[in-house]
Formats: structure tokens, sequence, C-alpha cells
């Protein structure tokens, strides 16, 4: 049976290529950058900045780049520019970094 509501490991995240590409629900305003649990088909992120300016979607990005390990410039925010939901690109990532990682894992419990 097939649930709405279910979350599959493969709503937030899946691989184009080399690129990965992430669906995300950002949480502005946190104590810390975070990556947190899933969030119908996106994945939770908590992050200090306050969402004016663009300073939240500035600091998901160079909080994606970190975490994967890549460049700031290999991280695009594809949509969601105005929007708690947005999707990303990380290119040529090389795998999951373990934030991402353990959230997939505790999908299953």
């Amino acid at each position: 049976m097939n649930d709405a509501t279910e979350t599959n490991s493969t709503d937030w995240y899946r691989w184009e290529g080399n690129d990965l590409l992430l669906r995300l629900r950002v949480q502005p305003r946190a104590g810390r950058n975070a990556f947190a649990e899933p969030f119908g088909d996106a994945l939770k992120v908590k992050l200090k900045a306050p969402p004016i300016d663009g300073r939240a979607n500035a600091e998901l990005v160079r909080f994606i780049a970190e975490s994967f390990g890549v460049s700031y410039s290999a991280v695009d925010l594809v949509s969601g520019l105005q929007s708690r939901t947005k999707q990303l690109r990380v290119k040529n990532p090389g795998q999951l970094t373990l934030g991402i990682s353990d959230a997939r894992k505790g999908l299953k419990s």
C-alpha cells in the first residue's frame, strides 16, 4: 500500500549523472546549521541565518558546499529562491555527506 504521507529515502535526493539534486525544507533562525529529519518529500535543514535579503539562501549554499567538500560555485539553487522548500544541485559531490547519510538511515525504523 502506498501512503501519500509515507516518506521514501529517494523523495528528497536523486542522482542526475554525477550531480546530486536535493529537495530541502529550510528552517531559518535556528541555533546552528545542521541537517535534521525528513520533512515530507524534503530533508529539513536548520540554518542560523534569518530569511532576510538572501542571507539564508547564501548560508544554505555555503553549508551544503562545506558539507559535501565542494566549492561554493559547485552548488546551485535551482528553485525556491523565496520559499522554505528549495531544490539544489551539487555538482560532482562524489557521495552523500555524513549528515545526509544519517538522515537517510533514520527513515527506516
